[in-house]
């Protein structure tokens, strides 16, 4: 983990951006914090940042609308999206914008700070590794982690297994494995049980 991490903060609730400025200072890292989609922009170009959080819900320009803006300054910085709704449409929507990951509200603290070091070490990686870009919305190094969580597996696993075996947000996680499934690298299995959906599970082809 490299020193001096910044980490920006877009989220109209100011007690959320001050408890996660004080966890974040806490851990080290500058914290930076803006209160809609215009200043966060303002920040992120004046600023060296490692990392952006943005919620979903702003003011005049949502969240998702704020991704576009920040991929277009920047295809690498890891933008993590804080969501109450774990839709999985609204999810596919936040990938195809540039998101790179997801934390759900109510925020706890070990969750994301666990969430952004791993991405932090993830953004590391592909610097040093120079991987390729994917199709629209993928990360070769979140690729790469699923991939290689999966490769060291025997059984087959649900979405929420790998989720939590990664240390990737669900919506994220189920995201890559529809794309691994049509590229016939991962082998889904529907199991049928005697009530509800059936349940999908996943092993490494």
């Amino acid at each position: 983990m490299k020193k001096d991490t910044a980490i920006l903060v877009i989220d109209d609730d100011e007690q959320i951006c001050f408890a996660l400025g004080e966890l974040f200072k806490f851990q080290g890292w500058r914290a930076y914090s803006a209160c809609d989609v215009e200043s966060g922009l303002a920040t992120f170009k004046t600023c060296r940042l490692d990392m952006v959080l943005i919620d979903y819900h702003l003011p005049r320009i949502n969240g998702v609308e704020g991704v576009r803006r920040l991929r277009r300054l920047s295809q690498d910085v890891p933008i993590l999206v804080f969501t109450i709704d774990e839709s999985q449409e609204v999810a596919d929507t936040f990938l195809e914008a540039g998101a790179t990951d997801f934390a759900l509200k109510p925020i706890k603290a070990p969750d994301i700070i666990s969430r952004i070091k791993l991405h932090l070490r993830l953004l590391q990686q592909g610097e040093r590794e120079r991987e390729p870009a994917l199709a629209k919305g993928l990360a070769p190094g979140t690729l790469k982690l699923i991939d290689g969580f999966l490769e060291r597996q025997e059984d087959y696993l649900t979405a929420n297994d790998i989720a939590e075996g990664t240390g990737l947000a669900y919506q994220t996680v189920y995201r890559y494995l529809q794309h691994m499934t049509a590229e016939k690298r991962v082998e889904m299995v529907s199991i049928y049980g005697k009530v509800g959906r059936p349940k999908q599970v996943y092993r490494k082809i």
